[in-house]
């Protein structure tokens, strides 16, 4: 596959856009635009150097992938990611991958993580940047007080996704 792909996935939080190519997923963003633009008003894109189209075989493993997610069937993503950004930004997304689906963290605890103990402000911002949303869970991470702050996707989705991933711990537990 020569091009740059991209699918929509209808979620119980809104549609997604999940778009990569062959190097791996570059995008997954909340679509609040019937137009389909993304959270910052600019056109999606998910790789400037290959035409994108609309490709469900492209898009299939992630697709199935966030579909077990919602359906509480998933608990972890095995997908080749491909994020665009900074060296310090996907330095910052990489260390979010291992946080265990339904716990939390703190910016600071990420910061640490990287061995920027006093960059706490800094991950919160590369965390908001983040292209790869639910797959690389920058939802998990709240403020050292434990309060929720801010999330690219929306404050009511952040909840959503915290709501969900910790009702399908306790249950597992339960079940245990």
């Amino acid at each position: 596959m020569s091009h740059a792909w991209y699918d929509l996935l209808e979620s119980p939080v809104g549609m997604l856009f999940v778009g990569g190519s062959p190097a791996g997923i570059h995008r997954v963003e909340f679509l609040d635009d019937p137009s389909h633009e993304g959270r910052h008003g600019v056109r999606l894109s998910v790789d400037a150097d290959l035409p994108a189209r609309r490709d469900a075989e492209g898009a299939a493993a992630a697709i199935e992938q966030l579909r077990e997610y919602f359906a509480s069937a998933r608990t972890t993503f095995d997908l080749t990611l491909a994020p665009r950004g900074t060296e310090f930004q996907r330095q910052v997304w990489l260390a979010l991958r291992p946080i265990p689906y339904g716990v939390t963290t703190s910016y600071g605890a990420i910061a640490a993580s990287i061995g920027r103990p006093t960059a706490s402000r800094a991950v919160g911002a590369a965390n908001g940047q983040n292209p790869i949303a639910i797959v690389v869970p920058c939802h998990r991470v709240i403020g050292s007080t434990g309060a929720l702050t801010g999330y690219g996707g929306g404050m009511d989705r952040k909840r959503w996704l915290l709501r969900h991933e910790v009702a399908q711990t306790a249950q597992q537990a339960r079940v245990a």
